[in-house]
């Protein structure tokens, strides 16, 4: 491999890594968590409307947060299931 061809898998991966970097940042952006709990609140109180259930927009609020709440208390989780997977294989 030549000089220009190591500058350009270098470049390369570079770009490779800053798209990956935003799409994590994307992944747990508080942004990503509202649209997400504004959709599932919107498509809950649209299938509640449907199957005609009282005040259906109402009742959406709570799956809708719960949801949120889950998605506040992934990463802690994640962190404790990595540690012990980490600690399981070293033992």
């Amino acid at each position: 491999m030549n000089e220009q061809q190591i500058i350009e898998r270098l470049a390369r991966i570079e770009a490779r890594n800053q798209n990956v970097e935003l799409d994590k940042a994307w992944e747990t952006s508080l942004t990503r968590r509202i649209l997400l709990t504004l959709f599932t609140y919107l498509a809950l109180g649209l299938y509640m409307w449907a199957i005609d259930i009282s005040r259906p927009f109402l009742n959406s609020i709570v799956p809708a947060v719960g949801f949120m709440i889950s998605t506040f208390t992934m990463p802690w989780l994640k962190a404790r299931w990595i540690a012990h997977r980490s600690n399981s294989r070293r033992g």
